[in-house]
Parts: structure tokens; sequence; C-alpha cells
């Protein structure tokens, strides 16, 4: 039994000894005690680039859905194959750590980035628009751990909310702005305007990358060149996701024998997943995700957590957009403009929560986050065709001041209790989870929906709104509402454990 307090996070140095001595140590000496900060901000301009391209493609996908000729289910794998892409990913990104280094894997995810961003814009067919969104989908998944290893073996914990705080805040505020803009160019320009938004912030990153971010791994030794990936635990996290997303897909099919084919194959492979990583670690093999984390309770807590608000988060992401263009029957620009001022709320909130996070206990930051989530979905059906679109934006920011809650402390307090050799391994693993939740939530948000739509006499394929359509939406909305209300009642266990307390075996 280890003990958790033995090497965690919380007694941690500003940077480890083998940091200090590696190659962190001759930008420290240039830039001095503010590096830290250079270098989180230079891994902002990345993380800010995979942020929007998950968000504000969603925009375009009425226009989108037009161009191609696609139907409701179709299109929503715009959204959904980029969040399995991303999810899977996100396992990967320890590996590449150890295997690359930092500035090699920034630099190399922020070219497959700008790559799918020029392809899909360029794409003349919609499978090539997939792909794009696939590869940009593994370059969001792959780059978005690494700020919060950054964050827990760089600062000390007095300075991690405060760097939490300020990180999220500036990756929240530019794609606030993203809708907005994104809009405006689908009404100038079209949907193909909008995969093209990403470059300038991935060439900028590139510039960044090579001044402030170093090419140690993880501990400040270098790449380790020999290191394997584990394949066939990828393969069978990849395979178990592509499952249960068709399978949700199926359950509104005409065949359900389909879908509990494949929501089976989901449950298999998540059973042959964690037997296959207990084996990797028995016999000394490098697990994809280490099963040693679980045995923290506070971290396990947060793992369900963050599954459970990502399937909320990201289904709303998804939903709101087409809720305000298909259900209220606003043009693309207003959207944008409707959902600015709740962005801009969210980017404040953060950056004051952050200071927040060494004072409240974690769960309690977390559990208001998504009670005000919780009611800001439940209170969406009070908005109608004749209702002034300032209630709609005033249920949105108070939607975004729950988030606020959420995102600085979350993921910092789950992972706390970790030793650092673990945490790569946490941070990747948080996220997969959140982002498969995601995932979840973006295919189960577009089947309810058109299920909803059916079973009202509706259907999204009439050019007009309906008092059916917007019922659907508005049972749709009630349940993300429950879906958070279930989040609460796991949040209210992420409570701290005592300094000595040791992880479960």
């Amino acid at each position: 039994m280890r003990r958790e307090g033995a090497g965690a996070v919380s007694e941690a140095p500003v940077l480890d000894r083998a940091e200090a001595a590696g190659s962190i140590a001759a930008p420290s000496a240039r830039f001095g005690p503010r590096y830290r900060w250079l270098l989180l901000m230079s891994l902002m301009v990345g993380t800010i680039a995979s942020v929007m391209s998950s968000t504000i493609v969603n925009v375009a996908i009425p226009d989108m859905s037009h161009h191609f000729a696609l139907g409701q289910e179709r299109a929503q794998w715009v959204s959904s194959g980029f969040m399995v892409a991303m999810t899977v990913a996100m396992l990967s990104t320890p590996w590449l750590l150890s295997r690359f280094g930092y500035r090699r894997t920034y630099v190399g995810t922020m070219t497959l980035l700008l790559i799918g961003g020029i392809a899909g814009g360029l794409a003349p067919w919609y499978p090539l628009v997939l792909a794009a969104r696939v590869a940009e989908g593994l370059a969001a998944g792959a780059v978005q751990p690494i700020p919060a290893i950054i964050m827990l073996r760089a600062f000390e914990p007095s300075e991690q909310g405060r760097a939490s705080g300020m990180f999220g805040m500036g990756v929240v505020l530019a794609p606030a702005l993203g809708p907005s803009v994104g809009g405006l160019l689908v009404d100038a320009f079209g949907w193909r305007s909008i995969f093209f938004m990403v470059v300038p912030f991935c060439i900028a990153s590139f510039i960044l990358a090579y001044r402030y971010v170093p090419d140690a791994a993880p501990g400040g030794g270098a790449a380790q060149r020999g290191a394997s990936l584990d394949w066939r635990g990828l393969a069978l996290a990849t395979g178990g996701t592509l499952c249960l997303l068709n399978g949700l897909v199926e359950l509104h099919g005409a065949s359900h024998l389909s879908a509990f084919v494949l929501l089976a194959l989901a449950a298999v492979a998540l059973v042959a997943f964690i037997a296959w990583q207990k084996r990797q670690s028995r016999t000394g093999g490098e697990p994809l995700m280490n099963l040693s984390l679980f045995g923290y309770r506070t971290y396990a807590m947060g793992t369900i957590v963050a599954f459970i608000y990502g399937t909320a988060l990201f289904g709303s992401t998804y939903l709101l957009p087409v809720y305000m263009q298909v259900g209220l029957k606003l043009p693309a620009s207003h959207v944008g403009t409707i959902l600015l001022p709740a962005g801009l709320v969210l980017a404040f909130t953060i950056g004051g929560v952050g200071r927040l996070t060494r004072r409240l206990p974690t769960y309690v930051l977390v559990t208001t986050g998504l009670v005000l989530l919780t009611a800001s979905f439940a209170l969406m059906p009070t908005v109608g065709l004749g209702t002034p679109l300032a209630l709609l934006v005033t249920w949105a920011i108070v939607g975004r001041v729950g988030l606020g809650f959420i995102l600085p402390s979350l993921n910092l307090g789950a992972m706390r209790p970790l030793g650092k050799e673990l945490i790569p391994h946490g941070a990747s693993a948080i996220n997969f989870l959140r982002m498969l939740g995601g995932a979840a939530g973006v295919s189960l948000c577009a089947i309810v929906l058109e299920w909803r739509i059916a079973a009202h006499g509706d259907s999204l394929a009439n050019p007009e709104t309906s008092a059916a359509r917007l019922a659907a939406f508005n049972e749709s909305f009630f349940l993300l509402a429950a879906v958070c209300a279930l989040a609460v009642v796991a949040a209210w266990q992420l409570r701290d454990p005592p300094r000595n307390a040791a992880p479960r075996e």
C-alpha cells in the first residue's frame, strides 16, 4: 500500500530536480521565474485552437447539411467523429510525451490540426470533411492533457489554482468569441470558412513552441526512442468507443437487434481493455491507462463526475446552436452573438474561481457548478418563439457560470493526491473519460432530438419550425438536466482525503 502523501503533488517543488537539471534549465535561466508562466501561455495558444475546432463547427452544421444533402443522423458525425478521435487520442499522450518529449509532441499535434483545418475547408466531398475532422480530433485529443501536466508538475500548490484560472480564462475567452465570428463567416462566406479559423493559432503555436516549450519528456529526462505504444489497448479503446456510439445511433434505427449487438460489443471491449491493462502492469509492460489511479478515491470520484458532466456539456454544445437555428429559426450570425455574453462570463468566472481552489473544498466548487448547470438546462423550456432573447441569454449565462466553477477545480482536485509519476497518466485518463462522456452526449442528444421530433409528428426536413419541434428540444434539455443532477450525487463524494490516506488496492 503506497501512502498517498508520499511524492504527492501537494508536496511538490516548483520544478523536479531532474527537470531543473534538464532542458528546462536553459530557458529558466534566460527568462527567470516567469518562465513557467510563459510555457503555460504558449501551450494555451494550441489548446485554444483545439477547443475552438471542437465547438465552432457546430455553427456550420445546418449549412453543411444543406450543402451535402445530409440527414441529421449523418450530419452529427461531423461533431461525434471529431469527439471519438479526440477521446481515443487522449490515451496516447503519456506515450507521446515519453517518446518524443513536450516540444515535438506539441508541434506534431499542431501540424496535424493545421492540415485537418485546411483539408476540411477545401474538401469537395463529405467523406473528406469527415476525415479532416477526425485528423483534427486526433490532434486536439493528444494536446489537451499537456497543460494539466505542466500545471501540476511545474507550479507550487499555492499557485496551481491561479494558473488553472488564468489558463482556463484564456482558453475559454477566445472560443467564446469564436461562435460570433464563426456565425458571421458562415453568413458571409459559407461553412468552409469555419475550418480556416484554426490556421493563425496553429502558426502562432509553432513560433511559441520553439521559443518556450522544452524538448524534455516529463521528469526532465530525454525522450525515450525505444518506448512502445500499447497498440492492443488503443485498438480495444477505439473499437469499444465506436461500438458504443454506433450502438446509441442504432437505438433509434429500425433494427434494435443491431443496437443491442453493438452495445454488447462495447461492454466486451471494456472488459477486455481492463483485463489487458492489468496484464500489462503485471508483466512489466507500459499500459495505456494506469489502473492504479483508480485506487485513489478522490481521483476515482473525479473521473465519474468528469464522464457525466462531459455528457451534458458536449451534448449541449451540439444542441444549443441547432436549437437556435432549427428550433428558433435564428440566423447563424445570431447564434454566436447570443452565446457571446455567456462565454465572456464563463471566462471571468474561471479566473475568479481558480483563486478559490485552495480555500474551498473541491466538492463544494464542483457541486455548486453542477447545480447551476442543471438549473440552466431545466429552465431552457421557458424560452419560446415569442420570448425575448434576453431570457435565453440569461439561462445560458447561468449554465456558463456553473461551468466556471467546475472547470478549474475538478481536474486539480481529482489529481492532487497523485504522485508525480502518475500525473501524465492521470491527466490523460480523466480527460479521456470526460471526452468519452462528451462523445456519447453528442450522439445521445442528436438521436433523442430526432426521436422526439418524430414522436411529435414533425421532421427536420420541414423548413418551418413548430410547437411540436420546440417541445422535442425542450425534452432534450430536460434530459441534459437529469444527467447533470446525476453528476451532483457523484460530486458530493469528491472529498479531499487525509494527507496520509493510502490508495485502495
